[in-house]
């Protein structure tokens, strides 16, 4: 059993954490024709959007005139029952939202959809995305004379939006347009504002955001699984910088601020579910894409490849096809496990990878294994995964990562903010090999990695991989060593 670890680590970090976090996942639909369902199908199309966030889920429905919402801490299917739906009393606009903490605490009080007004106005607001001038923009609202209870950035955005409205500008879309110029960074946002349901994003468009038709009106989501599920039809994404009103006159939209496309690339790589589209293209083929452009720039002389369930299955696939190497079903998961804490005690260290993952010795056994993950961004489970596959028999392990080191923070709504927390930032490519105890370990390149989305390079925000960060309001608030460098970056 050649290539164990060396010097195993005695730290624990339950499996969920090494995986980045998305911050959230929004859905909302406008329609006269489906009052009375709108409860059960934005569960349903949050059921969909589950990855996106399992810390909190909520959904408000509202008449036009008042809004009701239930919301809590815990899955969809936690959250709500047919009791609760039922007591969610009927109207014509619901908004719903699926959330993981990146700002804020995971709290009720951070739960979505959230409300914010003074007087007659009033907003219930679903984010995704993360803004980098919070600070400055609480202070501003806090000197208009806003309170704040959440410690959520998706509060101020709302009471901007407030802030405009209270200033006379009646139609929402206009109101959005001028509180859009107050924020920076990321943010995919759907409103209820009186009897109107407004979406918006911001003009990178970091995070996704789509729109669909369903009788009677349309629907917003954020990706286009939230529309399969409820049956409804695809018609075209939110623009970077655009905001769409939906109400009884249909949609309309505005072109709030001049856009520049920056989708996070990790939506390819992990966040958005394999079925869901961008660009008409199926997220599964730009991953099986990745495998086989790994296979090429990183060939390993093995017996079998295996996935890391389930984020790794589409990649493994493409790496196998390319390569030649049979594929297998080689780790089992358990799916039925939410977010464990495990207690870091000698006995308890490998029983917390157990309770996801478990291998398969008739698999591995005696095999040289290349074993294909998404991403390594800690380091923690890698080093627990070669060790369990080492414990099950293998003569090999090459472990092949379809995504490049992570070597910088994101501050755009992953939960990747520390650069002290991030492995690709502190050690060379060798280095991780011999912590982690693999007999070999390649990462796809950026390039291929583009490649395989057929994206434009300059279209994607890939700034945790390459550190070109879009955005001014990150070099402002957080003191990167190359502002200057990222500045000229935010003008082209």
């Amino acid at each position: 059993m050649a290539n164990r670890p060396a010097d195993p680590r005695t730290d624990y970090t339950d499996i969920s954490s090494e995986k980045p976090k998305e911050a959230c996942g929004v859905f909302g639909i406008y329609s006269r024709e489906l009052s009375g369902e709108l409860a059960q199908r934005t569960y349903f199309g949050l059921y969909a959007l589950q990855h996106r966030g399992q810390e909190s889920a909520g959904i408000a429905i509202s008449d036009g005139e008042r809004t009701t919402a239930i919301r809590d801490m815990g899955l969809v299917s936690q959250v709500f029952d047919p009791a609760k739906l039922a007591a969610l009393e009927s109207g014509h606009i619901a908004l719903g939202h699926v959330r993981y903490s990146t700002t804020g605490s995971a709290s009720w009080e951070n739960a979505q959809p959230e409300f914010h007004g003074r007087g007659d106005v009033n907003v219930a607001v679903a984010h995704n995305g993360n803004l980098v001038n919070t600070d400055g923009l609480r202070d501003e609202l806090t000197s208009e004379g806003f309170e704040f209870n959440s410690t959520s950035d998706t509060t101020f955005i709302a009471a901007a939006a407030v802030s405009e409205l209270e200033k006379g500008h009646e139609e929402p879309g206009e109101a959005v347009k001028l509180a859009m110029r107050r924020m920076e960074g990321a943010y995919s946002v759907a409103m209820i504002f009186r009897d109107k349901l407004v979406a918006f994003r911001d003009p990178y468009g970091f995070r996704p955001l789509v729109i669909g038709k369903v009788e009677g009106g349309y629907v917003v989501s954020s990706e286009t699984c939230g529309l399969d599920i409820i049956g409804a039809e695809f018609v075209r994404v939110v623009k970077p910088g655009e905001v769409v009103v939906m109400d009884d006159s249909g949609l309309t939209s505005y072109q709030a601020e001049s856009p520049r496309s920056a989708l996070c690339v990790f939506e390819y790589v992990y966040f958005a579910r394999p079925d869901s589209r961008f660009d008409g293209r199926e997220i599964a083929g730009s991953r099986q894409r990745m495998g086989e452009l790994l296979a090429e720039e990183a060939p390993a002389e093995a017996d079998v490849v295996i996935p890391v369930p389930d984020s790794g299955i589409m990649a493994a696939v493409g790496y196998s096809r390319a390569s030649g190497i049979p594929y297998a079903e080689g780790l089992i998961k358990n799916r039925y496990v939410g977010r464990t804490f495990i207690q870091p005690t000698d006995g308890m260290r490998q029983l917390g990878i157990r309770l996801k993952l478990n291998p398969l010795p008739s698999v591995i056994k005696g095999q040289r294994v290349v074993v294909v993950d998404d991403s390594i961004v800690r380091g923690n489970t890698s080093r627990k995964l070669v060790e369990l596959l080492y414990e099950a028999g293998a003569e090999e392990v090459h472990l092949r990562v379809s995504s490049p080191p992570v070597t910088g923070p994101c501050y755009y709504g992953i939960d990747m903010d520390s650069p002290d927390q991030l492995i690709g930032a502190k050690y060379s490519v060798e280095e991780i090999r011999e912590q982690i105890g693999a007999t070999s370990l390649a990462y796809i390149s950026v390039d291929a990695m583009v490649a395989a989305t057929m994206q434009p390079k300059a279209n994607l925000c890939r700034a945790c991989f390459d550190g070109e960060y879009p955005t001014r309001g990150t070099t402002r608030k957080f003191g990167l060593e190359n502002a200057e460098y990222c500045a000229t970056l935010a003008d082209k």
